[in-house]
């Protein structure tokens, strides 16, 4: 799942930053309005977090202009404003969510899984193809009878192709949903966390599409 964190305290974007990508999102962090709006229309993004507080244009005008662009993309309000005129009119601006700071991250977490999940997205319900069941709770996955837990980023990977059984990806498909803008890819990273997943769940769970991509197999 990709996220954009549009956030311009400092302290506050880095530790959702690091939260998110222990949670195995990949995280796009800009730190003002216009550049936000400006990743949006570049990027397809699964959820969104917005802050308010931003420099010019504020969150409310950012927001405005998501519902412009993608009527359907979600959005997290986080912000300081706590009063209830302020919640009102976010919601009633598109706001999918409206969570005050100081926030628990396991709040946010369980909000964002709850919209997504009502998207469609089956994060956090349980997915299997028929061979592989994973758990995006607790990132575990089941495998001819055997339970493996996946790191963050083995997770998003078997994620990925698991929320698409039967499709292929391509190694740009799979690096999107693992890595946000600045982190560094290596150019063996997607077969490394390929084979890494194979040795828990087995050489099967994963199909290799010679110069294509990979993926796991449609329910039967």
């Amino acid at each position: 799942m990709r996220i954009l964190l549009v956030e311009d305290d400092e302290m506050v974007g880095a530790a959702v930053t690091q939260a998110l990508k222990d949670a195995a999102y990949a995280v796009d962090w800009v730190n003002d309005g216009q550049t936000a709006i400006e990743a949006a229309r570049a990027v397809t993004y699964d959820l969104t977090l917005l802050d308010l507080g931003l420099p010019s244009p504020d969150g409310t005008e950012v927001l405005r202009a998501f519902r412009k662009m993608n009527r359907q993309l979600p959005v997290i309000i986080v912000t300081a404003r706590d009063a209830i005129d302020d919640r009102i009119h976010g919601l009633d601006l598109g706001a999918d969510d409206y969570l005050v700071k100081p926030f628990e991250i396991r709040e946010l977490l369980a909000r964002m899984r709850a919209i997504l999940r009502r998207q469609g997205s089956g994060s956090s319900a349980i997915l299997s193809n028929g061979t592989i069941s994973l758990d995006p709770a607790t990132h575990e996955a089941i495998h001819d009878g055997g339970m493996s837990r996946l790191t963050a980023r083995e997770f998003a990977l078997l994620q990925a192709l698991m929320l698409r059984p039967g499709t292929i990806l391509s190694r740009v498909d799979l690096e999107r949903h693992i890595y946000g803008w600045n982190e560094e890819i290596e150019s063996n990273a997607v077969e490394f966390l390929i084979h890494a997943i194979r040795k828990k769940l087995g050489a099967s769970s994963i199909r290799n599409v010679r110069g294509v991509g990979w993926m796991v197999d449609r329910s039967c």
